[in-house]
This record gives C-alpha cells, structure tokens and sequence, in this order.
C-alpha cells in the first residue's frame, strides 16, 4: 500500500507492504487466502488520498501537475486514471456529509442560492450554490429549470437570498432580492444613458435611502430592533415613485421593477440576520469560478459530481476557519464537530463581515 504520512513539519513517503498466502483445496479445487479482514481494502492509504485531494481542490493543481509533483518529491507515480478514482473515493466518502450540511440548510432560517454556467463533456450545464454564513453545498443540473428548486427547498420556511432570476419567485417562502445586483443594473444603464436625469434622480434617491439602511447595518448589525426605523423611509420613497410619470423608457422600467418587487426588496428590515445583499452565494460562485478554469470543461457527469461535493467541504471548512487538508487528515465527517473538537489546531482567520458592502 502506498501511503504518505503529513507531519507539521514534513512529509514522508510511507510503503506497506501486505504479504498473505493463498490456498486451493486439492479436493475441489476451491482458492481462498489467510488475508487479514484487518487489511486496508485500497491500494492508496489515507494520507495520500488526502494530500491528492488537498491538491486538487485546495490549490486546483491539475491531474498531470499532481502526477508530477509526487514524481518528483517522492518517487511516485499517479496516473489521470489513478488520480481520479481517489477523487471520486473521496467524494463518496463525502457525500452523505454534503447531504446532512443541505438538510441543516432548508431548515435554517437564512438561505443564499446563486447558480452559475458548466461545462461538462463540452455542453452547458448549471451549478447551484446553496449556503449561509456556516455552510456551503453546491449542486449540478443540466436545466436552469425552476423544479429543480422547488423539491429541494420544498420545506424551506426561511427568508431565501438570491438574485431577480423568475425561478427564485416560484419558492413559497419570505425572499429577499439582493440589492447589490439592482444598484450594479443601474451603474450599468447609467453609463449607457448618461444624460437620462429621470434615470439619475430616481438612481440617487434609491442610492441615498439604501446608505442610510447600510449606514446603520454598519454600526449595529442585521438587527431588526434597529433597521425597523427606516420602513417609514421606505414607504416614503415608494409613494413618490408610484406618483412619478416618467418619460424615458429605461426609468420607467425602473418604476415598474420597483413596483413589481416591492415585496421582497427590504425584507431584511423585518428579520434579524438577513442580508441586504447575496455577497456570500457570489462569493462561493467565484471559488466555483476559480476551480472551473482548472479543470477546464472535459469532466463528465460523475466528474464534475465529485468536484463539487469536495468542493463544498472545502468552501464549509474555510467557513469554519479550518484548514481543509487537517478536516481530510482527521478522519472527521463533520466539519462542525471537527472545529468545535479542535481547539488546538491552527485555525484560518474568518471571514468576517462576508454579507456586508458599502454602497
């Protein structure tokens, strides 16, 4: 068995070497062996899995790159092939992990989607964020489909966080549209109509109410005790903008979208710890992003499976403020009980602040 033993302060090749004797009954002609059920039942041993799997993920270090880099620091070599099925042994090791972080999601009471463009085998597909400040899941579909949501967070009853894409509105649930996306849409019509005073007013206004909001966020936190105060500003921008005629069409848009999602664009006002923002699903889309371009668009279904179910632990483990390579050493399941049980490992700084954005 080859194997890899991670210490602090090194790495060292490690080969066992398994000797078993086999029989066969001179009678019958039955074979059978005096193997151990003790034996390990992989060729490859734990900590070669895991530094295999920390390459991949953690550093997104390329099949070939790994086969080289083991060639050269400790004489042994792992095949495309080789490589490959240790992923996807990690990832069934995994899976039932991803699957418990997914159900502790829906019943939460925040919840972030995001999706984002594949690549698998050359055709477009999808992958789907699901998160909140702890945990990370990622999910594949070959659609952009609506009912993909719909089974999974059938039994949401939380305030869900997302972008203005329809299929979001067909979630029975308080949602929260991410604030950032619609100030981004205005800078982008803005520099397309730069001279549109309709569009600017009704840009500034927006913009000033929601600094007041974030102002506030900043000194006292996602507390509805506090943002409560500004529903009165709230109100008072809307039956402006319902009383405004506007004459150029991209304002009038505005109005319209305005009007449209008044339900769910201050949400956050009214429930403690919600986001004005979808900051933390973007944020795991460009971990996503970042690992797409390593491992390009040539993966297959299972592939592609195993990619995002590790990924998901890695991203979780970064939550946490763990490192991924000691969650893949100790042997743990969960993420959280691996933080809470560790005191004395090294821990990543958190990310603090993730869900909040100047304006």
């Amino acid at each position: 068995m080859r194997d890899l033993k991670l210490h602090r302060t090194g790495v060292k090749r490690w080969i066992v070497n398994y000797i078993g004797r086999r029989y066969r009954c001179s009678v019958c002609g039955t074979t059978f062996s005096d193997r151990s059920p003790e034996w390990p039942q992989h060729s490859e041993g734990a900590g070669l899995l895991a530094y295999v799997v920390y390459q991949l993920i953690e550093l997104r270090i390329s099949h070939r790159a790994v086969d080289r880099s083991l060639a050269d620091l400790f004489g042994m070599r792992l095949p495309r092939t080789v490589v490959n099925r240790l992923k996807s042994r990690a990832a069934k090791i995994y899976s039932e992990t991803c699957e418990a972080m997914l159900v502790k999601l829906v019943i939460g009471n925040v919840l972030h989607v995001d999706e984002t463009t594949i690549s698998v085998e050359g055709v477009q597909e999808y992958a789907w964020v699901f998160c909140n400040e702890n945990q990370i899941v990622f999910r594949r579909t070959e659609t952009r489909e609506g009912q993909f949501l719909k089974e999974i967070l059938r039994d949401f009853k939380g305030v869900l966080v997302s972008d203005f894409y329809p299929a979001y509105d067909s979630i029975r649930c308080p949602q929260q549209k991410c604030l950032v996306h619609l100030m981004r849409d205005f800078n982008n019509d803005l520099l397309k109509e730069a001279f549109n005073d309709e569009l600017k007013a009704l840009a500034q206004e927006f913009g000033d109410l929601l600094k007041q909001i974030v102002e506030t966020i900043d000194r006292f936190g996602l507390k509805t005790r506090y943002l409560r105060k500004h529903e009165q500003g709230v109100a008072r921008f809307f039956r402006r903008l319902s009383s405004q005629i506007y004459r150029t069409e991209t304002a009038a848009r505005y109005q319209k979208r305005f009007v449209k999602n008044r339900q769910t664009l201050f949400t956050f006002l009214e429930h403690d710890g919600v986001s004005w923002n979808n900051n933390t699903a973007e944020h795991a889309i460009k971990a996503l992003a970042a690992l797409r371009g390593a491992i390009g668009g040539k993966s297959k279904e299972g592939g592609t499976d195993d990619y995002l179910i590790l990924l998901s632990i890695c991203e979780t483990c970064k939550c946490y403020g763990v490192r991924f390579l000691d969650f893949l050493r100790s042997g743990e399941k969960d993420v959280h009980a691996f933080a809470e049980n560790s005191p004395g490992r090294r821990r990543l700084p958190l990310m603090l602040g993730r869900g909040r954005k100047s304006v």
